[in-house]
């Protein structure tokens, strides 16, 4: 199965053996392959002309030359409340990977069964829930948004009891790292001054090795400046596309900026600033509008870890670069979404008060920026109509205009331009709840093909056009949980 490009190692395996737990997968029974990322694995440095051999790896049955799974140990916040009791519950880290671009892979199995990290769980994830991690993760790669990615996906006729009897299922998710920020708060609140350092050596030398040629003095500083501005890059990108991840603990946080764990996640379909997609997230810590702040206190929790071996003014100074690294980039994607080259004092005031105007009148997001891309050959209406109070869209629609003519580029160029970075389809999670329905009865069809349409997110796609239709009232506002 490995080929001749690929080296396997396991260098997590260095860490001090706090860091992880070894364990057996616990197999499935009657497992069947439903998805296999060809394009994926062909860029990991795998031709797998037949995908169906790697099912017993899926299911647990069976681990080749090099695999050795553990269960990693990490710590985090919670809903604002520290909690020790974390790690690995339900998936196991195989092996990593580098392909023939030099790039690292880990393997996660998730779904493999208990851990010493389970706590009162099985171990098990459901159809239900991999299905939707498999779906988002490749839509937001497809989107040019950081993320682990799902390699391959395993059915099975194993029962598993949740609010329902479900089946499980088991994802085998790929990312450079799975490092999180909750390893270095496990790390210095139960582990001590050396297990904290080494950690962060083994954090820079595999996956920041570009700071290793500075000296020692610079490094770490260095290190926690970018961990920080990836953090505010990453959600400043879901912001600007409407995602809402909806359980921003730091135990979920990537410490490579990748978005990471699909729970009860969602794009926005009519514009609330305050949505909530997770619906035991009664309080709303972690509402569409609250992510950047939330991205931050979670920075404050990675450093509060690093205080033992990092100067408090290189922390300090470190946090300061989060809003800015979130302001910038946010506004500048917004100015790409409104077909704004030229840097203007007023567009910041021009974007708030279209989010204002959306938040208001309960406008879908996605289709709003996709129909402003083709003002110039549509006209007004395919935006007004998405307003019932058109009169409120003539007077933002006036504004933008009168903007528009500080603007250089033809009208065809700029809503080329916005065509690129406004997509005509994301995962709305009615979509996903329709290809759920079919594949638990077996019909894996549907998902295919929703795969498909997610990975040109951008394209016009006139056969699949009624995957770009707003959802239909049942389809709104789904009651989504952290329960897999």
């Amino acid at each position: 199965m490995p080929q001749d490009s690929v080296r396997i190692e396991h260098r997590y395996l260095e860490l001090p053996d706090a860091f992880y737990t070894r364990v057996a997968p616990t197999p499935l029974r009657d497992a069947k392959l439903v998805c296999f990322n060809q394009s994926l694995a062909a860029e990991m440095g795998f031709h797998t002309a037949n995908p169906a051999q790697w099912t017993g790896i899926g299911a647990g049955t069976e681990l080749l030359a090099g695999m050795d799974p553990v269960a990693m140990k990490y710590t985090g916040h919670q809903f604002g409340a520290y909690n020790p009791e974390l790690g690995d519950g339900r998936g196991l880290l195989l092996w990593e990977t580098l392909g023939p671009d030099g790039r690292r892979w880990d393997w996660h199995l998730k779904g493999a069964g208990t851990t010493p990290y389970s706590r009162f769980g099985d171990g098990r994830a459901v159809l239900r829930s991999t299905i939707r991690e498999y779906l988002c993760s490749e839509a937001m790669a497809a989107l040019g948004i950081p993320t682990t990615r799902a390699l391959f996906m395993v059915s099975a006729k194993d029962p598993v009891r949740r609010e329902s009897l479900e089946t499980a299922a088991t994802l085998v998710r790929v990312a450079q790292t799975h490092i999180r920020f909750g390893h270095f708060e496990f790390a210095a609140y139960h582990q001590g001054e050396d297990a904290l350092k080494a950690l962060l050596e083994h954090t820079i030398r595999y996956h920041f090795p570009h700071l290793l040629a500075l000296p020692d003095e610079q490094r770490n500083r260095r290190w926690l400046e970018e961990v920080v501005t990836r953090t505010a890059t990453l959600i400043a990108q879901w912001q600007v596309v409407g995602f809402c991840h909806g359980v921003m603990n730091s135990d979920n946080m990537s410490i490579i900026g990748d978005t990471f764990d699909y729970g009860p996640f969602a794009f926005l379909d009519d514009f609330d600033a305050g949505h909530i997609c997770n619906h035991t997230d009664q309080g709303g810590r972690y509402a569409y509008n609250r992510q950047p702040h939330i991205g931050y206190i979670n920075c404050q929790y990675l450093a509060r870890a690093l205080m033992p071996i990092l100067p408090e003014e290189d922390i300090r100074q470190a946090l300061e670069l989060y809003g800015d690294a979130y302001n910038s980039h946010f506004l500048d994607s917004m100015r790409a979404k409104l077909g704004l080259a030229e840097d203007d004092a007023s567009d910041i005031d021009l974007t708030m008060a279209l989010f204002a105007l959306l938040h208001t009148h309960k406008v879908d997001y996605t289709l709003f920026f996709r129909n402003l891309s083709n003002l110039a050959g549509n006209g007004d209406a395919p935006v007004r109509d998405l307003f019932v109070d058109r009169e409120a869209a003539d007077v933002w629609l006036a504004r933008y205009r009168a903007r528009l003519t500080k603007e250089t580029r033809s009208a065809e160029a700029r809503e080329a331009a916005m065509r690129a970075v406004n997509p005509k389809y994301v995962l709305r999670n009615y979509l996903a709840q329709l290809v759920i329905q079919e594949a638990q009865n077996g019909d894996y069809g549907p998902l295919e093909e929703l795969l498909k349409v997610l990975a040109q997110p951008f394209a016009e796609q006139p056969e699949f056009e009624r995957y770009a239709a707003p959802p239909p009232d049942w389809g709104k506002h789904l009651n989504i949980s952290c329960s897999s």
